[in-house]
């Protein structure tokens, strides 16, 4: 099998070559590992660092020439995905890639069509109170109105059956992305688990980039799709 990491990428300076080279460290025994990282029309040193690793084995850069948002990254990364597996990683230091096996081993073993990474199921470090309260808020949401409990609905970490995933015919361009597939999963009758991670969050000092009204946009997307006709 062959595992498709899709990295969006938008002024991430910083963290970009770290985050690639702890991708590429990961043992995934016998699974297959391709790096698809969707350059967001950054305007910062990172374009510079990406073309440095165009061309490397095993990683794929691609380019938006406007700022469009994390959901029209991973759209653009997932028409170029070869893999069984799709998995989303930020590009920063908030998640650990030692997570990985841990995450797609349900996919493997034929117990799960999507995983998400629960950060609470897990080791949680530096998560500012509000966005603790609006992550809890999002999760209830999202366990009321599919009537499956999920912990940690808007986590990064959300891996996918590569048929499954593009089944759903993306129209996110932000940050609903996740409240998108949440609902697309689970209306699709789509086996979702979720796994324990470790997860170290950053401030908006430090680049963090969502803020209070993509919190409202999310429970609003839940509810839209909870109710939309899906083709």
């Amino acid at each position: 099998m062959k595992l498709s990491v899709i990295i969006p990428a938008h002024n991430e300076e910083a963290t970009i070559d770290e985050v690639i080279e702890q991708v590429r460290a990961v043992d995934l025994g016998d699974v297959a590992l391709e790096i698809i990282v969707v350059d967001d029309a950054s305007t910062d040193s990172t374009v510079q660092k990406l073309a440095a690793r165009a061309g490397q084995p095993g990683i794929k850069v691609l380019t938006h020439p406007a700022n469009r948002g994390k959901g029209a990254a991973i759209r653009t990364g997932l028409s170029s995905v070869t893999g069984d597996m799709v998995l989303i990683q930020d590009a920063d230091l908030e998640y650990d890639p030692k997570d990985y096996p841990r995450l797609v081993a349900p996919i493997i073993e034929g117990r799960a069509d999507v995983v998400y990474g629960s950060r609470f199921a897990g080791r949680r470090e530096n998560m500012a109170f509000a966005n603790l309260v609006a992550n809890k808020v999002l999760a209830w949401t999202a366990s009321l109105l599919y009537g499956k409990r999920i912990t940690d609905e808007a986590t990064c970490y959300k891996v996918f059956a590569t048929d499954v995933l593009r089944s759903f015919k993306l129209s996110c361009e932000r940050f609903e992305f996740c409240p998108e597939a949440t609902a697309k999963t689970l209306r699709g009758g789509y086996r979702l688990v979720e796994v324990p991670i470790s997860y170290h969050a950053r401030t908006v000092e430090a680049g963090k980039k969502i803020r209070a009204f993509d919190g409202l946009v999310a429970i609003w997307t839940l509810l839209r799709f909870r109710f939309k006709r899906i083709p």
